[in-house]
């Protein structure tokens, strides 16, 4: 039996408290001057700012709670649980590489659009067909979680080039991203692969 061993669901729990308190504190702490609504999540970690720390330890946060979540999702699909591994490295390198206090950045653009891709196809590649399965691996769910992301991380795109409400967008997106391995956590812990399922 493959099982799911009760960190899991810590490690996994702690991934969007990190990511929301994060950003709250970081934004208190940066004041007026900054636009939730309009303004990204790595404008909060850009050096200078006064609460640049905070989210940079909520994105180093994030990294290692997807890493050791992708460790213990053992029911899951080996190419999800590298996906999800390769998203908590990108938040580590989110981190590494921040977001200029003005203009853009290459090296954090890349990493920030690494880290949506691949946190958004993980559901899709951890999926696994089977009555055993539990019910957020299965591939309907998996898939309907991957088409949500994907479809947040397009309107975040869109609305960051039409300089709209992109810091709502973002939001939106990487809730959504860092609240589902501890769905899928949870469904494993309720319903675990019984002996015989398929690999």
């Amino acid at each position: 039996m493959r099982s799911v061993p009760t960190w899991a669901l810590v490690s996994s729990g702690c991934a969007p408290v990190s990511l929301i308190m994060g950003w709250l504190v970081a934004a208190s702490l940066q004041g007026p001057p900054y636009d939730p609504a309009a303004q990204t999540i790595s404008v909060l970690a850009a050096p200078g700012n006064q609460g640049s720390w905070v989210m940079t330890a909520a994105f180093v946060a994030l990294g290692f709670c997807h890493l050791l979540t992708a460790w213990g999702l053992r029911p899951a699909a080996t190419a999800g649980r590298v996906a999800l591994a390769a998203g908590g490295v990108a938040a580590l390198a989110v981190a590494v590489f921040p977001a200029p206090s003005s203009g853009g950045s290459l090296g954090h653009g890349s990493v920030a659009a690494v880290g949506f891709a691949v946190l958004a196809a993980w559901p899709v590649l951890a999926a696994r067909a089977g009555t055993a399965v539990p019910w957020a691996l299965r591939p309907f769910p998996s898939l309907g979680a991957t088409a949500v992301m994907a479809v947040g991380a397009a309107w975040f795109l869109v609305e960051l080039h039409l300089h709209g409400v992109a810091g709502v967008a973002e939001r939106a997106v990487t809730t959504l991203q860092s609240v589902w391995p501890f769905v899928v956590v949870l469904s494993c812990l309720r319903g675990p692969l019984r002996e015989g399922a398929p690999n």
